[in-house]
């Protein structure tokens, strides 16, 4: 051992003697027995690398455990490989496309072969994967000249990453060899595919459901669960990006340069106008029929809830429906009363943090045409106040509220069904970097955040990434369970929206320090950014939902 050289080992908080080339996997190997657990990658210097990375200086290591989210990534993308390969291996030259989440796993067709897909050959392609695990093939990481990859990629017949590569400024690429194969990702690798024992491949409408472990227990593979409204949601938009040839960043990136920037701004756009429309004209059905007199919108974190919902309240106004808005922010309990979460901080995110009593009282009486005092919450005072507000639903008045848990069924309990309409509404991003590699609509949530509370809540990306485990976890708790109550799905990504966020995003993230915890997922972002070629926010439309984040909305009060 050279005892000049160095690690810092955060899981057992000692220094530890290394030679200057010893890989992670190697150092661990000498301090396994003081490990409660096999990782699957590390974090050098608060960033994630895999388990290979030769380490020839000083470092601050941590290991990481397979169902941490770092630990998940890499699992997944690994998984993902072992795919491809078992794909290669059954049916050659057969191109596989995992084109994004749901349902507890992710979503892969093959493209222009649908009809391969029967379940007798998905058994066929689990088997093949499973054989692979158990051969326990390392998953070699490589780097070579750009150019030489590119052709790598043309002779595997992987066009799409050859359109990547190509509108790409590095000198240097990374890939991965698996046997006879080699693809591409943007986050690290599992040493070995004997890393990936809990797993599974089941039948998915028209393709197939790859599922990773399930996030209690790495010992077993994760279970599905039906989302019928928000598949059909994701395969509009998938169906939309083939038929104006914009599917994958390789393909924006030729686009853009070309000059056809504000061709794609434009009919990305003219989709979203058509959506809220479509929406509206629902809507208003309804209420002439009868129901419909109270319109709830909810969403996840940075969804465009706030611009989705006044889009949607002109289209209504178009319709001769005048919306009346209510904030749930109103009915509020006084602060001493709100539950607490498991830290012991007020739980504002909390159904129960709401009055439901009074706000279905209100609602009702609102349905039937009476006045109501409508109430304030002085957030300054954690008190409810009555200042002398009055709402009273006229003739082709609706009330349109925005909130978080709109599709609860416990927030309207006491409404009629046919009296609600439920709007969904989430960034259900389709466009893929490339064939095996898709933007996660937590990431583009994430960046839309990042960007806003810098603009307008003077939080740097530190904050914001701080704070996302936590918005996570009471959306997992608060909102997804209920989104496929909803009547309608609005889907508010935009095709050009990564393009555009680059500029803005990467000198937000770039001040991250390296020696904090966020660091790690702002250089993953940075890193997912330099995929794409920027688009001038210029030449944005101040009525975009994307303008919410980036500045210059026209809807900002």
């Amino acid at each position: 051992m050279n005892n000049d050289l160095k690690i810092y080992c955060k899981n057992t908080q000692e220094y530890i003697d290394i030679d200057g080339g010893d890989t992670l996997q190697q150092i661990y190997e000498t301090i396994e027995k003081r490990l409660p657990f096999r990782p699957i990658c590390a974090m050098v210097n608060n960033k994630v690398e895999a388990l290979n990375y030769p380490v020839y200086g000083p470092k601050m290591v941590e290991y990481v455990k397979s169902l941490s989210p770092q630990g998940i990534r890499v699992y997944v993308h690994s998984l993902c490989m072992v795919l491809y390969k078992a794909i290669e291996d059954l049916f050659p030259g057969k191109r596989l496309r995992i084109e994004h989440s749901i349902s507890g796993g992710f979503y892969c067709k093959i493209r222009h072969d649908e009809e391969i897909l029967t379940p007798e050959n998905i058994e066929r392609i689990k088997v093949r994967m499973q054989e692979i695990v158990d051969q326990d093939i390392k998953f070699v990481r490589r780097e070579r000249l750009t150019t030489d990859v590119v052709e790598m990629f043309r002779k595997q017949g992987l066009s799409d990453k050859v359109r990547l590569l190509e509108s790409s400024d590095d000198l240097y690429t990374v890939f991965y060899k698996l046997d006879n194969i080699i693809d591409s990702y943007y986050e690290p690798l599992a040493p070995s595919t004997g890393y990936l024992t809990a797993f599974n491949l089941e039948p998915y409408k028209d393709g197939m459901l790859l599922l990773g472990p399930d996030p209690t227990d790495e010992t077993k593979p994760r279970k599905s669960y039906p989302m019928e409204k928000m598949f059909k949601a994701f395969t509009n938009y998938v169906k939309f990006n083939d038929i104006v040839g914009l599917d994958d960043v390789g393909t924006l990136n030729k686009g853009i340069e070309k000059g056809l920037a504000p061709d794609i701004i434009n009919v990305a756009e003219a989709l979203h106008d058509k959506m809220f429309a479509r929406i509206a004209d629902d809507i208003t059905q309804r209420y002439h029929n009868g129901g419909a007199r109270v319109v709830l919108i909810a969403g996840p974190s940075s969804s465009g809830k706030t611009t989705s919902s006044k889009r949607l309240a002109i289209q209504l106004l178009t319709n001769y429906i005048v919306p009346k808005v209510i904030s749930l922010d109103n009915y509020f309990i006084d602060r001493e009363r709100t539950p607490r979460d498991e830290n012991g901080d007020y739980d504002y995110e909390s159904l129960y943090a709401l009055d439901l009593e009074q706000f279905n009282k209100d609602l009702k009486a609102l349905i039937n045409g009476e006045e109501v005092k409508m109430p304030t919450y002085n957030f300054q005072t954690g008190e409810r106040e009555y200042r002398g507000d009055t709402l009273q639903l006229k003739e082709n008045n609706i009330l349109l509220m925005e909130g978080i848990h709109g599709l609860n069924p416990e927030l309207t309990k006491e409404i009629p069904e046919e009296m609600k309409y439920r709007v969904y509404v989430s960034a259900l991003t389709t466009l893929s970097i490339d064939d095996h590699n898709w933007v996660s609509t937590s990431d583009n949530r994430l960046l839309r955040r990042i960007v806003r509370d810098y603009k307008y809540r003077g939080a740097d990306a530190r904050a914001s990434i701080a704070r996302w485990l936590s918005v996570r976890r009471g959306e997992e708790k608060w909102i997804f369970p209920y989104q496929e109550n909803a009547d309608a799905m609005l889907n508010s990504s935009l095709l050009f929206e990564m393009a555009v966020m680059k500029e803005q995003a990467e000198p937000i993230l770039k001040k991250v320090p390296s020696n904090v915890p966020e660091y790690a997922v702002a250089s993953r972002l940075l890193q997912f950014l330099r995929y794409f070629k920027p688009i001038s926010d210029s030449t944005i439309p101040s009525t975009s939902l994307i303008r919410e984040f980036l500045g210059g909305s026209s809807f900002r009060d």
